[in-house]
Parts: C-alpha cells; sequence; structure tokens
C-alpha cells in the first residue's frame, strides 16, 4: 500500500467520520469535510502546506457555517408552556368567578385545580385557555 498524502486524508476522514458516529457530534462530520477537501487537494498535486491550507479552510468554513446555521434554528417552548409536551396547553376551562387578585379555582379532567390569570385584560368569569402549568396551578387567558 503506498501511504502518500492522499491515502492519509482520506483514513483521516474515515476516522474523523467513525468518531462522528460513535459520538454523535455532528462538527467531527464537518472536520471531516475538511480532511475529504484535503484529499482532494493532494489529488490534484497541490503541496502538503497547500493540502493542510485547503482542509483548514475548508473544515473551519463548514464548522463555521454548522455553528451558525444551528443558532438560527426555532427555539422549543419552555416545557411549561410547551403543547407537545404538556398536552392541557390550549385546552379550554370554564371559569365560574375571579378572586380580587387574579386568583380561581377550577375543574379540570375531574379535579379541581388552582388557577391564575395571565391574560392583559381585566379577568373576567367564562371560557378560558390554558397557557401554561406551574406545578399544579393552571395559568389562564381568554
Amino acid at each position: 500500500m503506498d501511504w502518500n498524502w492522499t491515502t492519509v486524508w482520506w483514513m483521516t476522514a474515515g476516522v474523523l467520520i467513525a468518531a462522528e458516529l460513535a459520538t454523535g457530534t455532528f462538527y467531527l462530520l464537518m472536520l471531516a469535510v475538511g480532511a475529504v477537501a484535503g484529499a482532494l487537494a493532494a489529488h490534484l498535486g497541490l503541496s502538503l502546506t497547500g493540502q493542510m491550507l485547503v482542509a483548514a479552510v475548508m473544515g473551519g468554513a463548514a464548522v463555521v457555517a454548522w455553528h451558525r446555521h444551528r443558532g438560527k434554528a426555532p427555539r422549543a417552548a419552555p416545557a411549561n408552556r410547551n403543547s407537545d409536551v404538556n398536552l392541557d396547553i390550549g385546552q379550554s376551562v370554564q371559569v365560574d368567578a375571579w378572586s380580587a387578585d387574579g386568583n380561581t379555582k377550577v375543574h379540570y379532567r375531574g379535579a379541581t385545580w388552582q388557577a391564575r390569570f395571565i391574560g392583559s385584560a381585566p379577568p373576567a368569569s367564562g371560557q378560558h385557555v390554558i397557557r401554561a402549568v406551574e406545578g399544579s396551578c393552571l395559568l389562564l387567558d381568554r
């Protein structure tokens, strides 16, 4: 087997991909992109310095691009306000009366719950929507 720089770059890319599969660190895959760029630079006959420069620039650019892309991903709502986590979020309850401090008790799912009004308008009796759950207290809005 001829151990030239092309072989070393391809082996490095393979090791980085295997490490990424073992750890789940996506950044290693981006560094493997850099190693592949180094291998292609070796195939094109660039000097070792040129190969390393191409690998570093491509790997670094891939890491920066992934980091920026990941930073733009939408953030999920906190668990106490996320309807994907808590199926009570978005459900309706009937409020008969509110106390002066904006608290009440409601019947929901066969039990009596503490509830607090978090809307901007003054609390009034009627249908309300569960917007969040804090412990055993439902946070309601109209």
